[in-house]
């Protein structure tokens, strides 16, 4: 990449950036820390995948045989040639996917050559998913069985002392982000919530409460879904974007199943219980996680209101 041409963007981190008010970041910071990520790793960077995600500039890119990559021998030849440079803007879910790859080992997710935190945002130089045809493209019932097999690979024990954040401060924080919109709303007279005040309190309060009650702790995804399962030449398919925190598995298959909108909306229960015996958990408990998760999207995602009330609890 030409350090004097202006930098390309990918169209989905454009519009989120312009929604959010990121552009000095885009604009500014991003192609800095870019070029610092190409100068650290000796690395020749080709243009962003299109149309790519809301919180990361990512693109393809060849390792000089002087950089500092993690693998030796003809692995590192295979991965010089293949990469794939991820410059993701800081907030706090994916804080630890640097870790999170680290932890994994290449074992159902993709690789990590080489990570810095640079401070206005993090790179990291992963392995490249070739033919990288997304999961959603396979018919959904397919995509289940891949999900659950991956999941059931990446659900492993933290290592002692380690620093991912937990399910349970992930859930609070968005319990309290729910709330607060809700408050704002109400004081402005905005339009209503789409569910009954009952089942919102019962929601959030479920959203709460159900990380504490978990009787395993193991790594987490927390944003698997079939748009990051990747196909590769190594392994069939490999799992990108990981999003890591420690906490109760029934919460994994969660994103997946919103993301089946049809099946979602046609059979939850149907849904929920597959995912759970596919996965061997409790399926009255990934019930519970998906009518607390449906109540914490549903200001911003009302189509799931109507899920939530389906599945309320009696």
């Amino acid at each position: 990449m030409n350090p004097a041409r202006r930098l390309a963007l990918p169209q989905n981190l454009a519009e989120a950036a312009e929604s959010e008010g990121r552009q000095h970041w885009l604009t500014t910071v991003l192609p800095e820390i870019i070029a610092q990520a190409r100068n650290r790793w000796s690395l020749t960077v080709g243009e962003p995948f299109q149309p790519g995600g809301q919180t990361a500039w990512v693109a393809p890119a060849r390792a000089a045989a002087g950089a500092d990559l993690t693998l030796a021998g003809a692995d590192l030849v295979l991965a010089r040639a293949d990469l794939v440079l991820k410059v993701a803007w800081p907030h706090p879910e994916a804080a630890r996917e640097a870790d999170g790859l680290r932890a994994w080992a290449g074992h159902g997710a993709v690789r990590l050559h080489a990570a810095h935190d640079f401070g206005a945002a993090r790179a990291l130089l992963i392995e490249r998913c070739r033919p990288g045809t997304e999961l959603f493209r396979r018919p959904e019932p397919e995509q289940d069985t891949v999900i659950a097999a991956l999941l059931l690979r990446l659900w492993i024990p933290p290592d002692p002392g380690h620093l991912f954040p937990s399910l349970e401060q992930m859930c609070r924080s968005w319990a309290d982000q729910f709330e607060q919109r809700a408050a704002a709303k109400a004081a402005k007279a905005a339009k209503a919530l789409p569910l009954d005040p009952g089942l919102v309190r019962a929601g959030i309060a479920l959203f709460r409460e159900l990380p504490a009650t978990a009787d395993t702790q193991v790594l987490l995804c927390t944003d698997l879904h079939a748009g990051n399962v990747l196909a590769a030449a190594r392994e069939p398919w490999l799992v990108i974007d990981p999003k890591p925190h420690v906490g109760d598995p029934a919460y994994d298959p969660l994103q997946h199943l919103l993301n089946c909108g049809e099946r979602l909306h046609a059979d939850p229960r149907g849904l929920a219980r597959r995912m759970a015996s596919l996965l061997d958990l409790d399926p009255d408990r990934v019930l519970s996680w998906l009518f607390a998760r449906c109540v914490q999207e549903s200001a911003e995602w009302p189509a799931l209101a109507e899920v939530a009330q389906t599945i309320a609890p009696a």
